[in-house]
């Protein structure tokens, strides 16, 4: 099997930390007996509650509809009755509104949801509309409503689908399972995807340290000579949309655009999975597969896991801790986001937990910069994080707006590779939010 093999200029090689799960088979979560499915689980605005306390509650029921365009409905992951529409903890660190559901361990589905057909029997519209139906988004941890992504401005001109298979953050593994046990669903739904967009070629960019993967994928393309697998060197971050677009194509996203001013719409292969799932079945997204590890979990393992699962019902799953954490992080070490409690729920976007102990976690304090340049030579957009660290610190957001520090995609690269130990992505988070705030002012 010839490959074209891809990568991009920069990025760090973190430790791998993925060895603990690639091998062992794929878990399925036990039925919950409660869940907590937030209103909010996507990029854009959040859904507003169509159920009440007492609703008897069916499995993909809409429990939640979508406010505007950059939205889509949410749907119930058991059925049973709703006990509570109330705030409660989010793992964004927020109260959001959320709906619980107490199940009756029935599962029983729906009554209006039918499987779609074939792929043939649907049109370009039909596909996007079941697509924003099914409260389908980004499952690489984005959640950007898929309906919208393949949308495409009528003065855009896009002539490609790549589907985003490098999982390239450190011990993820959730993508990794998908491809390898269920890569069918993941070409069927890169085919749909095309056929949305009425585009006649298809990639799917994959690390090359995950051969089984590529050897899965390449046989389930069958004759379908529109798609080509693209092997990538392994480095982080890898799987960043725009390294990914160079890395595949050759192109590059300007500066302050979106993939689709490079011809190109990027999607997660979990995305697309979902995809060809509810094409089938008609069933909407409810459930995902993540990966719970570290060295503070028993038996770490990827799990398929309905939305609302509490983590620390995963955790349980995986055996408990097996020492006292010093940090849960929801997502991979470098971009996720570390949790104030185990409470919350899994989300749409939620593609791992991620438990360490008070040594793995344990950060070291930063010292004077030594202008030694190697955040500058790591950067995958080619910016200055020192410089745009020290602005921020200054409170100068003018000058880290002038040196492009909204294009900075948090990858943490930077801080990674520091030797003073420097917190240069949170400094520059800082920026791109005051920066944002006073944009919003300005309007």
């Amino acid at each position: 099997m010839n490959l074209k093999h891809g990568t991009f200029k920069g990025g760090i090689h973190p430790p791998y930390g993925k060895e603990s799960t690639a091998l062992v088979p794929l878990g399925f979560g036990e039925k919950p007996k409660m869940v907590t499915i937030p209103m909010s689980m996507h990029i854009g605005a959040p859904c507003t509650p169509c159920v009440k306390k007492g609703d008897p509650i069916c499995l993909g029921q809409k429990i939640g509809e979508p406010n505007g365009f950059v939205s889509v409905p949410i749907h119930a992951s058991v059925s049973g009755k709703v006990v509570a529409v109330e705030e409660r903890p989010h793992p964004s660190g927020d109260q959001v509104m959320a709906v619980v559901i107490e199940s009756d361990g029935l599962d029983t589905i729906d009554p209006d949801i039918k499987p779609y057909g074939t792929l043939n029997e649907m049109d370009a519209e039909a596909i996007k509309k079941m697509i924003l139906n099914a409260g389908i988004v980004g499952l690489g941890g984005a959640t950007f409503p898929t309906h919208v992504k393949l949308a495409v401005p009528p003065d855009k001109k896009v002539d490609c689908v790549i589907l985003n298979g490098a999982e390239c953050e450190p011990y993820l593994t959730a993508d990794h399972h998908l491809m390898r046990t269920r890569p069918e669903n993941v070409i069927l739904g890169l085919q749909a995807a095309m056929k949305a967009v009425g585009v006649e070629k298809g990639f799917i960019g994959v690390e090359d340290n995950k051969s089984d993967a590529i050897e899965a994928l390449a046989k389930a393309i069958g004759n379908d000579r529109r798609i080509e697998i693209v092997s990538l060197h392994t480095k982080y971050p890898q799987g960043a949309e725009k390294q990914l677009i160079t890395a595949v194509t050759g192109r590059e996203v300007p500066s302050g655009g979106l993939p689709a001013d490079a011809g190109v719409i990027v999607m997660n292969v979990g995305t697309a999975a979902q995809i060809a799932e509810s094409l089938t079945t008609g069933l909407p997204l409810y459930k995902r597969l993540l990966t719970c590890t570290g060295d503070a979990v028993n038996r770490p393992q990827t799990l398929e896991i309905r939305i609302g699962v509490a983590f620390s019902s995963v955790i349980d799953q995986c055996g408990g801790f097996a020492a006292e954490p010093g940090k849960v992080i929801s997502g991979g070490p470098m971009m996720g986001v570390s949790q104030f409690e185990t409470a919350v729920p899994v989300m749409k976007g939620t593609s791992g937990i991620l438990c360490l102990t008070k040594e793995s976690a344990a950060v070291a304090k930063p010292t004077n910069c030594i202008r030694c340049g190697k955040c500058l030579s790591v950067c995958p957009i080619h910016l200055e994080p020192l410089n745009l660290a020290a602005y921020s610190q200054k409170g100068k957001w003018a000058e880290c707006e002038e040196n492009h520090v909204m294009d900075c995609i948090e990858c943490g690269s930077c801080s990674y590779i520091c030797p003073a130990k420097r917190t240069l992505v949170s400094s520059i988070r800082v920026a791109k939010r005051e920066i944002v705030a006073q944009r919003r002012k300005g309007n």
